[in-house]
């Protein structure tokens, strides 16, 4: 992998070289301290203010030199405005249209300068990082606490950027102000929904919403999709993504998405009895909800593959395979066949598109919208999940038509077959198969070096995630100026085996909390008709209800760590928490006394569900940062591979499910609860070790 001291050399603005912060030095001066400190030349408290005085200087060396270029930057606003205000007594369309273009030049001057700050935040979390984990201390923590709360604190200027906004707002109302209102006098301020129509304003405001956090909640939703992203995106590949991007194609994935999900979880009210209705027992459910799982292990591979080459067709024949499988899952009623139910099932888990969905956002989605159509693949799906229920709730009728009967069992599937149909009609007439790569690449390329700047400054917005990937942190070499990164390290995996010999220890224990956590999670709603029946006699309306609510969770739970508790602690401190709360709640749910109450049921289920979902959340979010950059594209890619962990789970708790229903379904619950109970405190026990060793 490329290491950071290269890549920060070969995106510096050549002007400004002398004012970036010294990454190559100050490595070096960490690698040295670490040597002194062996040969018992230096203590801890020498190196600690060696190393902050350090810091010091660079970041006031970076902070003087923003200043300077702010006040350029407000001179020139300055001359701007006062042309402005001589053109709006005698108005000169031509002059008008200069004016227009010199505040956009300032905006692009602007774009630079945010890039400036952006990277070099970058190299002071990773130089923070490294020598952390060099030394095994907590200065990071230390450093940021003393210099950030200081009233006369320069790192705030690093990572607020009062006046960078105040430009930002200046430039953003004058040429709002220029723009034809047709007779308007309302002003941005007057009507802030108000679509700005200038490429440049939504440039820099995306460059300051990277820098200010104001998109913390989107960015950690987006995460959920583990849509991994190359670390330094060219120009040219923008480019690309604009020429392949289209609009209703990225809805239609995305409709693809919430509907696969509504398909997976509306039946599970009624599973149990379905199965009973065809002379099966109750505990049979958890094979009819698993089976669409158990085709999914496969169905990810080959989808995945198949977007290789193409969106359409996989797309197509996802719907045909869906809209199949429903139609044998409502006949299984009248047929009296449990193998065409569970048949259905399978077709339905064949028909799993979600590597394709995900593959489209990653491959045809530009970046500057690449985190809002990934935190809306994670929306649809979280509604998905909530529709599911609330629709078998609904669905509470029994009438005959011909042969066929329509009724709370088989209704689900009826109405699942429709709506595949009129997809699959909206897929055919609507979805625009994107131009593969090579075909937009031998288009009319023409670039400058002004706009190659101002691009490197725009196609980042995942960088300050990306820039903290424990794979680079581990190959980075020290770049001298003669190095290059073997091309090796940068293809993607060719099989689930290297893919596997890619992942690091603490990847491999993010892939285990995900696994536990989805393992639980299915534990609980596909035995949850079963369970409730049995204990508290809920009706599959009641039971839809409760499922629901649970679903209805997900989207607020992420809106508050997103935005609130994410910015209060740190990653690993949330991983830990939740995996301690779902660890509560599995055990608040087993059955110790004869009085099984509802209270008991719904309050841990709910303690699990929540504190699952926010440990979905966070881990996917380090996930994406420590899984290697190797794993952002080709077949066997980090979403994959996240997918099929969980996919597994899935399959092994709906199996858990029906094997234990052979005990009988007084045994049930506790039954399925003990193996996630043994593989949550395993989790725990792989965490504290892995981030102890780490940190």
């Amino acid at each position: 992998m490329v290491a950071f001291g290269k890549k920060l050399k070969d995106r510096q603005i050549q002007e400004w070289q002398g004012y970036y912060i010294n990454y190559k030095l100050m490595k070096k001066k960490v690698k040295q301290y670490g040597n002194q400190i062996k040969a018992g030349a230096l203590d801890r408290r020498h190196v600690l203010k060696d190393f902050s005085r350090m810091l010091d200087n660079q970041i006031e060396r970076i902070v003087l030199f923003l200043l300077e270029q702010q006040g350029v930057l407000a001179s020139r606003i300055t001359e701007l405005n006062k042309l402005q205000d001589s053109l709006q007594e005698q108005p000169d369309i031509s002059k008008i249209t200069e004016l227009r273009e010199a505040y956009r030049d300032v905006g692009r001057d602007l774009l630079k300068l945010l890039f400036f700050v952006e990277i070099n935040a970058i190299g002071l979390r990773k130089i923070l990082k490294k020598f952390d984990k060099r030394f095994g201390y907590k200065f990071t923590d230390y450093y940021v606490k003393t210099r950030a709360n200081h009233p006369y604190s320069q790192l705030q200027q690093v990572f607020k950027h009062v006046g960078l906004g105040a430009v930002v707002g200046a430039i953003s109302r004058n040429l709002a102000d220029l723009q034809d209102r047709q007779g308007s006098y309302l002003s941005i301020y007057d009507q802030p929904s108000l679509p700005l129509q200038d490429s440049v304003v939504d440039s820099m405001k995306a460059a300051v919403d990277r820098l200010s956090h104001s998109t913390n909640f989107l960015n950690f939703l987006a995460q959920h999709a583990l849509i991994m992203q190359e670390e330094f995106p060219t120009p040219v590949e923008e480019q690309v993504d604009d020429q392949r991007y289209h609009f209703m194609s990225l809805l239609l994935n995305l409709a693809n998405t919430f509907l696969y999900m509504v398909n997976t979880y509306i039946i599970v009210p009624t599973a149990d009895n379905y199965s009973m209705s065809l002379g099966a027992a109750a505990t049979v459910c958890g094979i009819v909800i698993g089976a669409m799982a158990v085709a999914q292990i496969f169905s990810s591979v080959y989808f995945s593959a198949w977007s290789n080459r193409s969106y359409f067709r996989p797309l197509v024949f996802s719907s045909i395979a869906l809209f199949v499988g429903n139609v044998m899952y409502a006949l299984a009623y009248d047929l009296n066949s449990i193998p065409v139910l569970l048949i259905g099932r399978l077709c339905c888990g064949l028909g799993s598109a979600r590597a394709v969905n995900r593959r489209y956002i990653s491959d045809c989605v530009p970046l500057r919208i690449r985190m809002q159509a990934s935190a809306g693949f994670v929306s649809a799906s979280a509604l998905g999940m909530a529709c599911g229920p609330a629709l078998a709730g609904l669905l509470q009728t029994n009438f005959k038509i011909y042969k066929l009967t329509f009724n709370q069992d088989t209704l689900p599937g009826w109405l699942m077959a429709f709506a595949w149909l009129i997809y699959l009609i909206w897929l055919w007439i609507s979805f625009r198969e994107p131009a593969n790569e090579t075909e937009v690449n031998n288009g009319p390329q023409e670039s400058n070096s002004e706009n190659d700047a101002l691009e490197k400054g725009v196609t980042q917005p995942l960088l300050l995630k990306a820039e903290e990937n424990q794979q680079d942190d581990e190959n980075d070499q020290e770049y001298d100026g003669s190095e290059e990164a073997p091309e090796e390290s940068r293809k993607p995996a060719n099989s689930i085996a290297e893919a596997y010999r890619l992942l690091t220890p603490s990847v491999k224990v993010q892939l285990l909390i995900y696994f536990m956590l989805k393992y639980a999670m299915e534990i609980l709603l596909s035995e949850s008709s079963v369970v409730t029946s049995y204990y508290f006699g809920w009706s599959t309306g009641t039971v839809a209800i409760f499922l629901a609510c649970l679903g209805l969770t997900v989207l607020p739970i992420n809106v508050v760590v997103g935005s609130y508790i994410s910015n209060m602690f740190e990653d690993r401190q949330i991983l830990l928490a939740s995996e301690i709360m779902v660890f509560l709640g599995i055990l608040g749910s087993f059955q110790v006394v004869i009085s099984y109450s509802v209270p008991q049921y719904v309050i841990s289920g709910l303690i699990m569900f929540v504190a699952a979902e926010v440990l979905e959340g966070v881990n996917l979010s380090l996930l994406s940062r420590v899984m290697s950059s190797r794993l952002s594209r080709g077949t066997y890619n980090g979403g994959l591979l996240s997918t099929e962990a969980g996919t597994i789970a899935r399959v092994i708790a709906d199996a858990t499910i029906t094997l234990a229903g052979y005990l009988g379904q007084s045994r049930l619950l506790n039954v399925t609860l003990l193996p996630s109970l043994l593989i949550c405190v395993a989790s725990i026990v792989a965490t504290c070790y892995t981030y102890n060793s780490l940190y």
